[in-house]
């Protein structure tokens, strides 16, 4: 008989409720309401965002009423400015966050010269790192890997618009570069609208994806920001983004490059909720996953 896929579990992070990059954004919507929405959605676990707690108490009181489970949460690396042992250090409460919520991974990010909070700053002006930047950095970072490695946490790479990991070229490199204790996280919408084929990177890199973020792209939306050259901010306000299902990406010829993957599959959508209700959009993506995830043998 075919061994059996693994459960794949459907998870949100709470930017479809507020935006961590632009607080005034949804600044008026209580963790309280984030998480009982999500409760509502069928959602059954969070990421960290600005309005949660920190630490492993104050971590299980706010989850605990809504029957939600704590994933991971993003990390700002600043490995372009200070050492992998100072990154390190800095990171400790962090792994006492995620160690005390029996997560798995760490969501990382370099942001020492990003510029996708900046409203003002197109896109075209992202850094793009040297040769010997590119090797100062990916040592550093397979360095806290390891670390990480060690103490029972995989570190998730997260590409993103507006950084120095935005384009294919950029994965391909960083993939390279490091050692295998860098895993990637697959962001299917800054994947394509990065100019990569999501289900492309899932079939290259397949044995080092350890989580995936689901949200999808509005191409027309899409080519406004670009040929008017938007901020990654002006974008987001525009509509670039929403959940999977509402928008072109395929997600079944994405989950089928992956049969073996288990773990989560978190649901974003960068939208302002006035505009795009996060209960509604929530359980759209919600519903759209489960049938992707049956169709495919991962639930």
């Amino acid at each position: 008989m075919p061994q059996q896929k693994k459960k794949v579990r459907i998870g949100a992070n709470p930017i479809i409720w507020s935006s961590d990059d632009l607080p005034s954004i949804g600044g008026t919507t209580s963790l309280a309401t984030c998480l009982d929405q999500a409760r509502r959605a069928g959602i059954e676990g969070m990421e960290l965002g600005h309005k949660f707690p920190t630490d492993v108490e104050g971590m299980r009181a706010a989850l605990a009423p809504y029957g939600l489970a704590f994933i991971s949460g993003w990390w700002s690396l600043n490995l372009l400015t200070r050492s992998a042992e100072a990154e390190i250090e800095a990171l400790q409460p962090r792994l006492a966050l995620l160690k005390g919520m029996g997560c798995k991974v760490c969501i990382a990010c370099e942001t020492s010269n990003a510029i996708h909070s900046d409203f003002d700053k197109p896109l075209s002006e992202r850094p793009v790192l040297s040769e010997h930047e590119w090797t100062t950095f990916t040592q550093r970072l397979t360095a806290v890997a390891e670390y990480l490695q060690s103490e029972g946490i995989d570190l998730v790479y997260h590409h993103h618009m507006g950084t120095i990991v935005q384009s294919r070229e950029d994965i391909g490199r960083l993939m390279d570069l490091t050692g295998p204790a860098v895993k990637l996280l697959l962001d299917t919408g800054h994947a394509l609208w990065g100019g990569s084929d999501p289900a492309e990177l899932a079939r290259t890199y397949h044995a080092r994806i350890r989580h995936l973020h689901g949200k999808d792209i509005r191409p027309i939306n899409r080519a406004r920001a670009d040929v008017n050259d938007w901020s990654f901010l002006r974008a987001v306000l525009s509509g670039v983004f929403t959940v999977p299902g509402d928008g072109c990406i395929d997600y079944v010829r994405i989950l089928n490059q992956l049969p073996d993957y288990s773990g989560w599959i978190v649901l974003e959508a960068e939208q302002d909720p006035d505009i795009a209700d996060p209960l509604i959009y929530a359980r759209m993506g919600r519903n759209y996953l489960v049938d992707v995830l049956t169709q495919t043998g991962h639930r």
